[in-house]
């Protein structure tokens, strides 16, 4: 589980900071893995090599809101969904701090490889050598790509 502190200006203006808790268990990452054709590490690595970044940035976005939750008070259930069967991730997504940590994430890759490690259950973390690894076959070895096509589309959008 990472508990990630995210700060964020909210709607109203006010500057916050709070702590977010992200969790996968070895059951969600079997069925992520097992309802992609091929395997999800293979599409995401297929991707990667098609250049498919509207793709990937999904991905990457499936990932933090399928781990977003709370965990109970009393530490034996992590909860995804409210009473009402509604999915917290929806009320989280309406946020700026998913905002705020979208944009770290796909802009940063020691921080998505680190923010990924951190979601998976901790008997199946990988090295850190194995993160840079992965990190370079998400981004390349240089994050400053992502950031300049979100940049360009972010300009695109803003001119249409």
């Amino acid at each position: 589980m990472l508990k990630k502190k995210i700060k964020y200006t909210d709607y109203n203006g006010v500057e916050r900071e709070e702590e977010f808790l992200f969790n996968l268990t070895k059951a969600e990452l079997m069925e992520m893995q097992m309802s992609t054709n091929g395997g999800l590490a293979e599409m995401i690595a297929a991707l990667v090599a098609s250049q498919n970044m509207p793709e990937i940035i999904r991905i990457f976005k499936d990932i933090i809101l399928k781990s977003y939750g709370e965990k109970s008070l009393d530490g034996k259930r992590f909860m995804k969904v409210d009473e009402k069967g509604n999915p917290l991730s929806v009320q989280f997504s309406q946020t700026e701090a998913f905002s705020t940590l979208f944009m770290e994430l796909a802009t940063d890759s020691k921080a998505a490889a680190n923010f990924v490690n951190g979601v998976v259950p901790s008997d199946m973390e990988v090295s850190e050598e194995q993160q840079k690894a992965m990190a370079d076959k998400l981004f390349g070895s240089n994050s400053e790509t992502i950031q300049e096509q979100l940049s360009l589309n972010i300009a695109e959008e803003k001119t249409e």
